[in-house]
């Protein structure tokens, strides 16, 4: 949403500055990504101060200046004005600065004399006609301030970011509302100047039709239209908007098309309610009919579009055909040209639901579709009406026909809500006072009747479609208060009885596990290409080029890691804890349509490495680059902390399967050398993949914390010879069964193959640590233990001690 600060201003005065209003409104409601200035032509124009001047020697009209611009030393400027005086403040233009209209100030002699700088008029500014002096300020600046920061020149656009729950922020009524209740002042409707009063007062009635002149409106679908009401106004005449109207729609990024569409625009962007306005000469017979699609109807829109109305539309028709596509966009064959003298005025409001569906059918989104998406205030058309007719006779002359008529059969009233104080201070955690309560909520429209002890009967106004219960209120109440005026001391609680999924803290742990080996967390959409990993099309994509539900976390990191590189970004490591999507079962045979099945999901957790094992420091040689035993090394690290009370194996694989990732026996993931779309640089890419559900989850066992030892350790180096079938795990698995429980730590710490190893074999050398927690071990403990591992290794391996 754009908003203008002037024109907020013209809707209820203030005091505060952009930056100041800036604040206000994202403390309070919406949060304002940016302000605009629409002067952004005099950014280079600073504060100067005349500290000297006298005649020109060359010249009997010049003055010789010297200013100062901030800059710490004085500059010399050449001065035509007779109004320039000492001690002064004048708009100064530096050397290189950029005036508007495209000028540049450059340095230059005039009359023999160096002018290193511009002391500059309201002409030459474009803040005004006088052009004989400079212009003087009154103001408190030190010299060097930007005249932008300064001093309010021009209007400033407000980027305001309006969640869906706040439509009623979609409009600069709104937004004075809530600026209003802030500051104390009062909400009042831009005056009209009006050449000729005109007294306009629509009549509203409970009914499905009724005529305004001699146009009969009739409304069909009440499902779809829930109020309707329409003006007509002959003799006008378009053209050109006035400068104040082209102004407001500019500033908030609105073009100007003729003074009767500008007005209904004006309404949109000044109140939130979209208008629309018709040639009546283009409808068929005087007739204004709400309804439904009829079959396969074609319309050509305002944007020259032909498109085919989708069944169950609401559509604006006349008596033969649709003239517009209710609440998204008009037709061509009705809209207002240079030619129309007199136009039926549509107000209404429109099922948001059925808006959307029309909407996202088409494939087209308008202003006015955006906001009868949200909801507009049904209860502020009438008076809306007669505001937008006499904005248009203000712009466009011409005559009212009648009363404006207004269709409303089924009315509406919000329903009271019960607050109840004592919930209000448990929501909050602090009390709130019935009197501050009621002066906060009524100073946004809010009606507050008192229903018994402690407990206020709260009505919201209609333009709030987000209050339905006493929580909403007690959020209102806070955000009026001020969420910073609540305390932040920590509070005792009592914890919940529902303990945390079981997933969740796996998935915290295998987090801080990859966080730990140095991995970068994303969290990208799950969408992917098809082909690419893909499982399930999804119904409504927001992409086309991505319409499908990933069957794996590794497709979306490969696509990563190739963005990555395509960058010149050969260093990758990240991973991503994420759903990963399958096709689902039939649904049980229900009677009625049959169901398409929901997809199934599954929590996984994918990783990939490539490029240097670590970030490269100028204090040691480069690093190596990620290899098969770094992939190993994490996916052993991950599958441990996803499954800590189950045996982690690694089997070697084959093709680009490097390991399968068994646990308890049960396959859960695998690890794997990657293939991407990489330049010839880069390093080789590697990636793990597990199901963090392919096992029953328990509760995390807690730590078990033991003394330090006290006791010394024994340790022991065995150098192995093992034939090239057998596996490190397999060796391990043998050690750790035969040292028993006196064996602490087991590691690998050599491998070597060549010369003097037979053929066919590799020579393996691990160290063991044994431990006793209560006394020194005898050698021959230890050397018992280690003929024993030597002896099992031989018999159900092949593998013997190396001796040399």
């Amino acid at each position: 949403m754009n908003a203008s600060y002037e024109w907020l201003g013209a809707f209820v005065p203030f005091k505060l500055t952009p930056t100041e209003l800036r604040d206000l409104l994202t403390s309070r409601c919406a949060t304002v990504d940016d302000l605009v200035s629409l002067r952004d032509d005099l950014r280079d124009i600073v504060i100067g101060r005349v500290v000297e001047a006298g005649r020109h020697p060359n010249s009997d009209h010049l003055w010789l200046t010297k200013v100062d611009a901030g800059g710490g030393t004085l500059v010399d400027v050449v001065c035509g004005a007779a109004n320039v005086s000492v001690n002064a403040l004048y708009p100064f233009a530096p050397v290189g600065a950029l005036l508007p209209g495209g000028v540049k100030i450059e340095k230059k002699k005039i009359r023999g004399e160096t002018s290193e700088g511009m002391l500059c008029s309201a002409k030459e500014l474009g803040l005004g006609q006088d052009e004989e002096g400079i212009m003087a300020l009154s103001l408190v600046a030190e010299p060097g301030t930007r005249l932008l920061d300064a001093m309010p020149l021009g209007d400033t656009r407000l980027v305001i970011d309006v969640l869906p729950n706040r439509p009623d922020l979609l409009s600069h009524e709104g937004l004075a509302r809530e600026i209003a209740a802030a500051t104390g002042g009062t909400v009042t409707r831009p005056e009209i100047a009006e050449q000729k009063p005109f007294i306009i007062r629509t009549h509203t009635v409970k009914a499905t039709s009724g005529k305004v002149g001699e146009v009969t409106v009739k409304l069909e679908d009440t499902d779809g239209c829930q109020r309707y009401a329409g003006a007509v106004i002959t003799g006008l005449k378009v053209g050109p908007s006035p400068d104040w109207l082209v102004q407001r729609l500019q500033s908030v990024g609105s073009r100007s098309i003729n003074n009767v569409v500008d007005a209904t625009n004006y309404m949109l962007l000044g109140f939130g309610q979209p208008m629309h306005a018709f040639d009546l000469e283009q409808i068929a017979r005087d007739t204004v009919v709400v309804r439904k699609t009829r079959g396969e109807e074609l319309i050509k829109t305002l944007d020259g579009v032909d498109r085919t109305l989708p069944p169950g539309a609401v559509v604006i028709g006349d008596a033969e055909r649709a003239q517009a596509i209710a609440g998204i966009i008009g037709g061509s064959g009705s809209e207002v040209s240079e030619t129309t003298t007199e136009i039926f005025l549509e107000v209404a409001a429109f099922n948001p639901a059925r808006i959307r569906a029309t909407r996202r059918k088409l494939g087209i989104s308008t202003d006015a579709s955006y906001r009868f998406e949200r909801g507009v205030d049904v209860d502020a058309i009438p008076g809306l009406v007669d505001y937008a007719v006499r904005l248009i006779l203000s712009v466009a002359g011409g005559n009212p026909v009648g009363n404006p008529i207004d269709l409303y059969p089924l009315p509406k009233r919000p329903v009271p809500i019960s607050l109840k104080l004592p919930r209000v201070a448990r929501l909050l955690g602090e009390p709130v006072e019935a009197p501050e309560v009621e002066k906060n909520l009524r100073s946004v429209g809010f009606r507050i009747a008192p229903e018994a002890k402690d407990v206020l009967k709260v009505s919201p106004p209609s333009w709030r479609h987000d209050v339905h219960a006493d929580v909403d209120l007690a959020e209102e109440i806070a955000r009026l208060r001020g969420y910073d005026t609540f305390s932040s001391e920590l509070r005792p609680f009592r914890a919940s009885a529902v303990p945390d999924s079981p997933l969740v803290a796996v998935a915290k742990r295998v987090q801080e596990t990859l966080v730990g080996a140095g991995l970068n967390e994303v969290r990208p959409m799950p969408f992917v290409t098809d082909g690419k990993g893909a499982t399930v099309r999804v119904t409504n994509p927001l992409a086309e080029d991505e319409a499908f539900l990933r069957g794996d976390l590794l497709t979306t990191l490969i696509s990563r890691a190739e963005y990555n590189l395509a960058r010149m970004q050969g260093n990758v490591r990240l991973f991503e804890i994420g759903t990963a999507f399958f096709e689902g079962e039939d649904p049980a045979p229900l009677p009625g349509p049959k169901k398409a099945a929901l997809p199934r999901e599954e929590m996984h957790v994918a990783a990939l490495v490539m490029g240097q094992r670590s970030p490269t420091h100028f204090t040691k040689p480069l690093p190596d680059s990620y290899d098969e035993w770094d992939l190993k090394y994490l996916a052993d690290i991950v599958a441990t902390a996803a499954f800590p009370s189950s045996t982690v194996n690694l089997i070697p694989g084959s093709g680009e399967i490097l390991w399968e990732i068994s646990v308890d026996g049960q396959t859960v993931g695998a690890a794997r050398r990657l293939t991407l779309d990489a330049p010839v640089w880069a390093k080789p890419a590697f990636g793990l993949e597990l199901n963090l559900e392919g096992l029953e989850q328990g509760q995390a066992k807690s730590k078990a914390y033991r003394a330090i030892p006290a006791t010394p350790r024994a340790q022991v180096d065995l150098a192995l010879l093992a034939p090239t079938s057998v596996t490190a795990a397999q060796i391990d698995a043998v050690i750790r069964r035969e040292a028993g429980d006196l064996l602490e730590t087991l590691t690998l710490f050599d491998e070597f193959t060549g010369h003097g190893i037979p053929e066919g074999s590799r020579s393996l050398a691990w160290a063991l640590t044994f431990r006793h927690p209560e006394r020194t071990l005898m050698d021959k403990e230890v050397q018992g233990r280690s003929e024993k591992i030597v002896k099992a290794l031989e018999g159900e391996l092949g593998v013997r001690q190396r001796t040399s």
